[in-house]
């Protein structure tokens, strides 16, 4: 690992509330060791950001291709955006 720190929004289409699709992000996250949030928008996706080496914010990315259990995703949108020194992984709306 090269150690560079990468920032990725991704915003997940399809049945992906109601899932524990926030909930399994941010233990994935945690596990990985990355900083962010994750939360439900009102349009019916979920929008995350990503924060930390770059191999771990790209594995978390392709974790949400899939989500967990009992999602169906069709589409999944990524941002790579600047890094903006996040601490922790937060549960939002």
């Amino acid at each position: 690992m090269t150690g560079e720190i990468a920032h990725r929004r991704v915003v997940v289409h399809g049945r992906v509330q109601g899932v524990y699709f926030r909930a399994t992000t941010r233990a994935r996250a945690l596990e990985r060791g990355l900083a962010g949030w994750v939360r439900n928008r009102p349009d019916g996706t979920v929008e995350a950001a990503f924060e930390g080496p770059l191999a771990a914010v790209e594995a978390l990315v392709r974790f949400c291709a899939t989500g967990p259990a009992g999602a169906a995703v069709t589409s999944v949108e990524v941002h790579a955006e600047p890094p903006q020194g996040l601490h922790g992984f937060a549960l939002r709306g």
